[in-house]
């Protein structure tokens, strides 16, 4: 039983900051975060783009681009950040009551920024094991920027944090854009590397000089730089040979690479190892990292581009911090 892809959609504040703002803020040359981070400038959320609101406005560009109502979905599944609206809470039901998707319940999944892969392998298999659900919309909100001080030097690998929102509609016995197989791999030994030190249970309850330490810390860079280079490619690599393979097909068969934003020199070595082009991607410069949104707003570009066609096998790659690498391989338009 086919399980596609109705619609997508986006939503991106209009507030920037560029690659000078980033370099005026950490010290950090102009051309190094151009060039070496990748990011001629990110999206930043204004006063109204609370976590959830960034989904709630990509949910109903996903749904208007599916061609549904709201009283058509089933069930939603949340797969944004954890930084959301208020602690201890569920964005997804917010999200479905501003949409009135009236027949739906919903809950939260988090897989950090391999969540997307996660959400659709779950949808995936929750609608292949119940009747009574039919229509999924998967949905984003993502502003872990908040979290990120730029006078931290050992977290610069993640001044490229944007802000934004995604949504993915999903329908049983839907013959377009059908959802193939998915590959995950997990690392705990990542737990608790890069980690916000307070405002969890380990430092409970919060004292008031504590408010300016809610941001993220590497505590041993040195060692946790030496295994991500260690462990993060052959990941990769891993999960999307797996997925390729589980739905019978292999590197040589990948028309477009939907791949997370992350430095340019590791985008072209993953390139290169898998033999495609630069307009078999999209390289997201022009948004920075929104997380778990990147695989849907790259998919967006190709599809706006031209480089996405009817036919074509899409492999979807991300990674979550933890560490959890993730792939998912769609076949996109009819597939015939």
């Amino acid at each position: 039983m086919d399980i596609g892809i109705m619609g997508i959609g986006t939503y991106t504040p209009q507030t920037y900051m560029s690659a000078e703002e980033i370099a005026e803020k950490s010290g950090i040359p102009e051309n190094i975060i151009s060039q070496k981070f990748g990011v001629n400038r990110k999206a930043v959320p204004g006063p109204e783009d609370t976590t959830s609101a960034l989904g709630i406005k990509a949910a109903r560009a996903a749904i208007k681009n599916a061609g549904i109502v709201p009283a058509e979905i089933d069930l939603i599944i949340w797969f944004g950040a954890q930084h959301k609206d208020y602690l201890c809470w569920l964005a997804g039901l917010k999200v479905a009551h501003e949409i009135g998707a009236v027949n739906a319940w919903a809950f939260d999944l988090s897989a950090m920024c391999g969540s997307l892969m996660a959400g659709i392998e779950v949808a995936r298999s929750m609608m292949l094991g119940n009747e009574n659900i039919n229509t999924v919309l998967l949905v984003s909100g993502y502003r872990n920027g908040d979290l990120v001080d730029f006078n931290v030097p050992e977290t610069a690998f993640m001044f490229d944090l944007g802000a934004g929102g995604n949504g993915m509609v999903l329908r049983k016995d839907y013959h377009r854009n059908t959802v193939l197989c998915s590959s995950f791999k997990g690392d705990g030994s990542f737990s608790e590397d890069c980690i916000i030190k307070y405002g969890g249970t380990k430092n409970w309850p919060l004292k008031p000089e504590d408010s300016d330490k809610i941001h993220f810390t590497v505590d041993d860079p040195d060692n946790f730089k030496k295994k991500l280079l260690e462990k993060t490619l052959p990941n990769f690599y891993l999960v999307i040979d797996q997925a390729l393979k589980k739905s019978g097909l292999s590197r040589k068969d990948i028309d477009y690479l939907a791949l997370l934003h992350f430095k340019k020199s590791a985008h072209m070595a993953i390139l290169k190892e898998l033999g495609l082009s630069e307009n078999q991607t999209t390289y997201l410069d022009d948004f920075g990292h929104t997380g778990q949104n990147d695989q849907i707003i790259s998919l967006e570009e190709g599809l706006t581009k031209g480089k996405i066609r009817e036919g074509d096998n899409v492999v979807l790659v991300g990674a979550g911090l933890g560490f959890i690498w993730s792939a998912t391989v769609i076949k996109w338009g009819n597939g015939q």
